[in-house]
Order: structure tokens, then sequence, then C-alpha cells
């Protein structure tokens, strides 16, 4: 096994009143986010998804795998296929598969099977966890902790892409393996979710909801 190497980190100390300030006008910026299901067709600039994805394959993951594979769709006849497949998937679900209780929970969203977004709105990234990857001499090898670390890295493109002012939607049909035939992704590929990604349309509306306070997901243990 080769000896691990090692770099000195780059790492530039700011002062805490500057720490305060940015970490508040981010929190400023990032309560804007919203889930958006409205989204216009105007195209997005392919180089403002590319910096988005390079943000998030800066997250970490276990044993610096970076199990992911993203999937960055405009092509409006694939757009469509997927549409088609994932309403299909919807049907059952709202029909057969959902729990009242499940049901219940949605109802005040006003969600169906009907997902429009999915051909309208400029990028679809469709996101895979990879169970195995491929080193560079061709062997595979296991990943580890492979749904944390992809989830960690969808949360940092979720905000790369707001902070570009961009709005997004994640969208999980399930079962999502129709997304593998389609995007001829290996079976050790597995969808982890759709992220439904551009500009809102001029008629947009959101649900009006809370977030829940602090003190509410949050607990501090101090000396």
């Amino acid at each position: 096994m080769p000896a691990p190497q090692y770099e000195k980190l780059n790492f530039t100390e700011k002062h805490s009143e500057q720490m305060l300030a940015q970490s508040h006008a981010f929190y400023r910026d990032i309560r804007e986010r919203r889930s958006v299901r409205d989204f216009s067709n105007r195209p997005v600039p392919r180089a403002i998804i590319e910096n988005a994805l390079l943000a998030a394959g800066t997250a970490p993951s276990g044993a610096n795998q970076q199990p992911w594979h993203f999937v960055a769709i405009s092509n409006p006849v694939l757009k469509g296929e997927i549409r088609q497949a994932a309403e299909e998937e919807e049907r059952a679900f709202y029909n057969h598969r959902a729990t009242p209780e499940w049901l219940e929970a949605i109802a005040p969203f006003g969600l169906d099977e009907h997902k429009p977004f999915l051909e309208i709105a400029s990028y679809l990234i469709v996101i895979f966890a990879q169970k195995a990857i491929t080193d560079d001499e061709g062997r595979q090898h296991k990943t580890y902790y492979s749904t944390e670390s992809v989830g960690i890295a969808t949360g940092m493109l979720i905000t790369a892409l707001h902070l570009a002012g961009l709005v997004t939607l994640t969208h999980t049909p399930n079962p999502m393996r129709f997304l593998n035939q389609l995007l001829d992704r290996p079976d050790s590929d597995r969808p982890f979710l759709i992220l439904v990604a551009g500009y809102p349309s001029e008629e947009a509306q959101v649900p009006v909801i809370k977030k829940h306070p602090l003190e509410r997901f949050a607990t501090f243990i101090e000396a």
C-alpha cells in the first residue's frame, strides 16, 4: 500500500467580525431558495451548469472515492422520454403505492402525476450514486458511504445553482431504474434523484411554508 501524500492546507483565517458578516449574508441569501415547479424554457448557458457541477465535485466523500455521476440533459427529446417514464411511475404511486398518510402529507402542495417541468426546464441533472468505481488502472472497487457522499454533493450542487441565479426542484419518481436504461448507465449506478434546473416562469408561484426555528432542529452543548 503506498504511503499517504500530504500538502500544506490553503487556509486564510478571517477576523471574527468578517466571519459573522459572511455567515449572516449567506443565510440571508440561501433562505430565499425555494423548490420551484413553474419553469421557463429559457436556455441556461452550459458553462453555468459546468461550474455548479465542478463545485459539487469538491464535496467530501468516503475515502475520497467521489462515488457520484451527474448526467446534465438539455436535449428536448430525451427530456420528453424521461417525463413519459417518470409520469408512468408517478401514476402508479398516486393510484396504488402511496399510503393514505403519505397522500395526506403532500396534499397541501397540490401534487399529482403530471410533471411538465421535466420537459420545460432548461436542464435536468440526473444524479447517480455509484456502488462501484473504476480506478485509473481499470480496476473496480466497492464504494463506501456512497449515499451520504452523494447527498452532500447534491446539497452543494443545489446551493451552487441558487447562488448562480437559477431555481431547482428535486424530483424522485420511484422506482427510478428507467434512468439507467435511458441514460446508458451501468447497473452499479443507482439513481439518486433528478434535479430540475433553470429559470422560473414569470408566473411562478410557490407554497406558503415556514421553516423551523433554530431551537427546533439544533442543540448546543457547551462548557
